[in-house]
């Protein structure tokens, strides 16, 4: 195996923590849909700490791209 197909291989396996962060977001907003659906005039708070923890989430995905990008283009 040559050195560009193991930088290949090693940032595919650097985005699999995408996959946690996809199925995150995903959950998070199924949550504060039916929170705003059962409870309607709690909509701006519970949108609010939706979207503070799709940031969190969505963090992790970055984090996983930067380590992606490092294994490519820089080692």
């Amino acid at each position: 195996m040559d050195a560009a197909a193991a930088k290949l291989i090693g940032a595919g396996i650097a985005m699999i923590g995408a996959v946690g962060a996809g199925l995150g977001v995903g959950m998070a907003t199924m949550g504060g849909v039916q929170g705003i659906a059962r409870n309607p005039d709690a909509a701006g708070d519970i949108q609010t700490n939706m979207i503070l923890g799709i940031v969190f989430t969505e963090a992790i995905a970055i984090y996983c791209l930067v380590v992606a990008m490092l294994v490519l283009f820089v080692f």
